[in-house]
């Protein structure tokens, strides 16, 4: 597992992104700054996110459209959303933000200690969501590793019943390879 975490932030400021990535340095983290929405999308088409950071008001698409766009894809659609906005404390605004789809809701300035707790708790999940799905694939590879063992042991074992001169040595033969992984 030699995959790091990412968290997405998507901000039209510059300077917010610089901060929010001066605030997230130290996590296990790999921070990916984006400038719009458009541009957020684009970036979940290719790249897995353990969080994403969304600016709520962005000229164009702003946060609450990139959000909804999000949640729609399968892909994303399980991807946490934290909204991060400048607005004053208007709870209507939360509620939009909670209705698309986000964790959490937080208005500037913030304390960065709690967005780095926050944001932490996001990567770990992320991490024991990545060592689950490895330890399903190696079961699920063990599992067909089984299949094909028992297929091999009831093969020789037909092949021992049938008798014969050879039949002792053709079921060791097919053992064997099953034993090397020919």
């Amino acid at each position: 597992m030699g995959e790091r975490a990412k968290a997405l932030l998507v901000d039209d400021r510059r300077d917010n992104l610089l901060a929010l990535e001066a605030i997230l340095q130290g996590l296990p983290v790999t921070a990916v700054a984006v400038e719009s929405g458009e541009a957020a999308l684009k970036q979940l088409l290719t790249d897995d996110f353990a969080v994403i950071l969304l600016d709520a008001h962005m000229p164009n698409m702003d946060g609450f459209e990139t959000a909804s766009h999000i949640k729609r894809r399968e892909r994303t659609r399980h991807v946490p959303i934290l909204f991060l906005t400048a607005a004053d404390r208007d709870a209507q605004l939360a509620l939009r933000g909670y209705a698309v789809g986000a964790v959490d809701y937080l208005t500037k300035p913030f304390d960065p200690w709690v967005l780095r707790a926050k944001v932490s708790i996001f990567v770990e999940l992320w991490v024991k969501n990545q060592q689950l799905k490895a330890q399903a694939e190696a079961s699920k590879e063990r599992e067909a590793q089984w299949h094909r063992l028992t297929g091999t042991v009831d093969e020789a074992a037909r092949v021992l019943r049938a008798g014969g001169e050879t039949a002792a040595a053709e079921a060791l033969d097919l053992l064997e390879k099953a034993r090397w992984g020919d």
